[in-house]
């Protein structure tokens, strides 16, 4: 089997594409390295530097023909989709439109998505189906619902297979500090430098926090399940910034208070995602808790810290 990673240069896609490699799968990867590092990718994956909505991207999947195409490449960061709609929505949904239609020529049989939780926006209820109502109040959770639709409508169209995963707040080694879907990484960086942990809006703020490993193993299921399904990939499980900062400080050893400032537009007040779904067409569940995956985080970045490490 041959797969491509779209995106394979970045956090996700090169842990993806390194359990790709050790499953035994011909990876490629399609990055432009805006965000990602070709540091990043496994050396035994074939890389190729090229956008989305580049002519190269039509040529390569025409020629390499892949099984799978994974596609992770995305502008995600919600502010910049806030400051520069047009540029989130030329990159998320003319670059998925594009890649889908160079999928169709080249006789893929499957496409498998990275979407968001932010397609729910601000919606007031304790823990979310993939079928409640999407009101998404960024650009990103607009342009990700965007893709979202035109990947249904290849299918309904041309017959395309796909499985769309919507994923909570990814974190784990390698993710860049930056972005709000990066809290982990942040705070991470600020304790590395010895700078408190800011914080944004009053830490009230609750995120449903899966590990990297999870998120790949949801991928790695997704390439014989779930077809023409909308999955979450999440714990069903929430925890409020402040009390990650709270953890953090504590595996760190250090009783530096954070700091806190105004909150941001386009925030998220409360997100939790049921995966009820995904146990059962994925036959998947986190083996990650908040706890185990945060330790591992760390160590991964910093060292052994001084609780109990």
């Amino acid at each position: 089997m041959k797969a491509l990673v779209t995106g394979g240069a970045g956090f996700i896609g090169s842990h993806l594409v390194r359990a790709l490699a050790d499953s035994g799968i011909r990876v490629h990867v399609l990055d432009n390295l805006t965000t990602g590092n070709v540091a990043n990718v496994d050396p035994r994956a074939v890389m190729h530097m090229a956008d989305i909505r580049s002519s190269e991207t039509r040529t390569l999947l025409i020629r390499e023909s892949p099984d799978i195409v994974f596609h992770l490449a995305a502008q995600a960061d919600v502010q910049q989709s806030i400051h520069r709609p047009d540029e989130d929505a030329d990159v998320n949904v003319m670059g998925t439109i594009h890649l889908m239609q160079a999928c169709h020529e080249a006789g893929v049989s499957k496409l498998i998505f990275a979407s968001t939780s932010g397609v729910y926006g601000e919606l007031q209820k304790q823990c979310i189906q993939e079928d409640d109502p999407v009101e998404p109040i960024s650009g990103y959770g607009l342009s990700k619902l965007t893709a979202e639709s035109y990947i249904r409508l290849f299918h309904r169209l041309y017959g395309m297979n796909y499985t769309i995963l919507r994923y909570g707040n990814v974190y784990g080694p390698g993710q860049a500090a930056k972005g709000e879907g990066g809290v982990v990484a942040l705070f991470m960086d600020r304790l590395k430098k010895g700078s408190p942990l800011l914080i944004h809006g009053d830490g009230t703020q609750t995120r449903d926090f899966v590990y990297v490993k999870d998120v790949v193993r949801a991928n790695m299921a997704a390439i014989r399940a779930a077809d023409q399904r909308t999955v979450h990939v999440s714990t069903g499980r929430t925890t409020s910034i402040n009390r990650l900062a709270y953890d953090l400080l504590k595996l760190h050893g250090s009783s530096v208070r954070p700091v806190y400032s105004a909150a941001r537009a386009g925030d998220i007040h409360h997100s939790c995602l049921s995966n009820a779904v995904a146990r059962h067409w994925l036959q998947w569940e986190p083996l990650y808790g908040i706890s185990a995956g945060l330790k591992e985080t760390y160590v991964s970045i910093i060292g052994s810290g001084k609780e109990g490490m």
